[in-house]
């Protein structure tokens, strides 16, 4: 999205990173905008913050991106330069711009994340299940707040454009499908390997993720090594934690941890698996195995933010037996992997490309009708 603005627009990024090696990744953003503005908040003082914030009335995970100094760096930017446009992604970065009086502004809020608390509330045991419920209430308030201050508000899956209509808010807001680089993700990969692999992509440290990989691991792997004993699955993703370590242990796991390209993990892949109980919005991991020619069998609740047809362009299973008979079969039949890789990159061109939902973003902006030929945008990023 930052490529595609800088190529019309003057951008100005403003950012938070976790650590100085993040912070330093994020200079290669120079390359597509005019000024990268950005703050080193390290996890430790993002998690204090955040448990501050508990007994309050502001949300612990909009406490968690706070940075005073990032704030002032963005208003004192703000008062010396016009800005026609400010795009914020993300509802926790909103708190940086709501109460200052900028240009047009477009809330990007991806998915809505009190629904997501609110989901977590259901999976957590007591008490952790009551603070995720209060954190729940008191983010569908923020976000409330939050879409009236702003023009115009983005989601990414027509479930979250559902859920932003509950707001019942005058605030219009616009569905923008969540894209894949279908050349980075290409098709053009090398044969699988000896033995069969499954992969799962995606950060380990995000709860619904460890939750996923979990359940495929103790519920559903060991259905799929009785009738295939060699087959790997592999957990593809940065920052694991130690529940998903441990699970290194087991027979026919690998752990990668980081990996600068996860192309060279998945590229051999046989069957690509999103085993996610609690999902929203649209996952990523699954546009970027099925861009990859990859077959994809996915939960209901994962593959629900996808536009993808089941039983043409991936495979859904509600069980952990249906799970691992849809695995298996595709394993098993190399016509039936075929006809689901080609399906899945063939569906990915047609409904997940970037250049169409930036031609919707392209469509947003020139509603505003703007008088210069060139506008100045910030983009608010977490």
């Amino acid at each position: 999205m930052i490529r595609h603005l800088g190529r019309k627009h003057s951008v100005v990024v403003a950012s938070l990173a976790h650590s100085q090696q993040e912070y330093d990744d994020g200079a290669g953003l120079t390359a597509y905008c005019d000024e990268v503005i950005a703050e080193i908040v390290p996890q430790s003082a993002r998690w204090v913050q955040a448990l501050r914030a508990l007994p309050t009335g502001t949300p612990s995970s909009v406490a968690y991106f706070r940075s005073p100094r990032l704030y002032k760096r963005i208003r004192e930017k703000l008062a010396h330069t016009k800005f026609d446009l400010v795009f914020v992604h993300c509802g926790s970065m909103a708190q940086y711009v709501m109460d200052l009086q900028t240009g047009f502004r477009i809330m990007d809020f991806g998915d809505l994340d009190s629904a997501k608390w609110a989901e977590y509330s259901r999976w957590k045991p007591f008490p952790f299940s009551l603070v995720y419920w209060w954190e729940s209430k008191k983010l569908r308030k923020y976000e409330r707040n939050a879409a009236q201050r702003f023009d115009r508000c983005t989601v990414t899956s027509a479930g979250e454009k559902d859920e932003y209509e509950t707001l019942e808010l005058s605030t219009p807001c616009t569905l923008i499908p969540n894209g894949v680089d279908t050349n980075y993700f290409s098709t053009n990969r090398r044969p699988s390997g000896t033995n069969p692999s499954i992969v799962f992509l995606g950060r380990m440290d995000y709860f619904p993720n460890i939750d996923g990989v979990c359940y495929f691991a103790e519920r559903i792997l060991p259905l799929i090594r009785k009738e295939m004993p060699y087959v790997e699955f592999r957990i593809v993703g940065s920052n694991p934690s130690r529940r998903i370590r441990n699970l290194a242990k087991l027979p026919g796991i690998l752990v990668t941890g980081h990996v600068p390209d996860v192309r060279a993990y998945i590229q051999d892949g046989a069957v690509a698996v999103a085993p996610l109980r609690i999902a929203r919005g649209t996952q990523n991991k699954i546009l970027e195995s099925m861009a990859m020619g990859i077959p994809v069998v996915a939960t209901p609740n994962a593959a629900k933010g996808v536009q993808a047809l089941p039983g043409r362009d991936l495979i859904i299973a509600e069980t952990p037996q249906n799970f691992a008979d849809s695995a298996i079969a595709l394993l098993q039949s190399q016509p039936m992997h075929r006809i689901f890789a080609q399906a899945a990159r063939k569906q990915v061109e047609r409904a997940h490309s970037w250049t169409d939902s930036m031609d919707i973003l392209d469509s947003v902006l020139a509603d505003r009708h703007r008088q210069s030929e060139k506008p100045q945008t910030v983009l608010s990023q977490v």
